[in-house]
């Protein structure tokens, strides 16, 4: 099994229709999207996000970091939320993506999420970061 993040995407488009929508019918409609994901036993998290116009940006183009209100200037930059899936391949991982409730515009990027095991296990870091995820029980 591997990991995948499957980040949505919104475009102006998209947000505009799920501004419209109902948000009793959003939340039936993920949720049952949510179940099915759970019973398959592939859901690892799941989360939206706040709206964008709430968020920072740290910007470390230059020498020293630099603290901006808000979100990047485009909407295409932009994610709404995210799903992290243990499935057994990219092609599963796809065709979960495809099942995914979204609003006509939007986009699901799909990225692979490398596990601890695939870093150099005599690397020092590597080993605190272990001996952490088995104290909190992520391994």
């Amino acid at each position: 099994m591997a990991k995948y993040m499957l980040i949505m995407r919104n475009s102006d488009e998209s947000l505009a229709k799920m501004m419209d929508a109902s948000f009793d019918d959003m939340l039936e409609t993920v949720g049952r999207f949510n179940d099915e994901l759970i019973k398959a036993g592939v859901l690892v998290a799941a989360e939206g996000l706040e709206d964008a116009a709430q968020s920072v940006v740290v910007d470390h183009t230059g020498d020293t970091p630099v603290v901006t209100d808000g979100p990047y200037g485009e909407t295409k930059e932009l994610f709404g939320g995210f799903y992290i899936l243990d499935v057994a391949s990219k092609e599963e991982a796809v065709e979960w993506a495809k099942r995914i409730p979204a609003f006509p515009g939007s986009k699901t990027e799909i990225r692979r999420v490398p596990g601890i095991d695939e870093f150099p296990q005599d690397n020092e870091w590597i080993k605190k970061e272990r001996a952490w995820r088995e104290q909190t029980g992520q391994l």
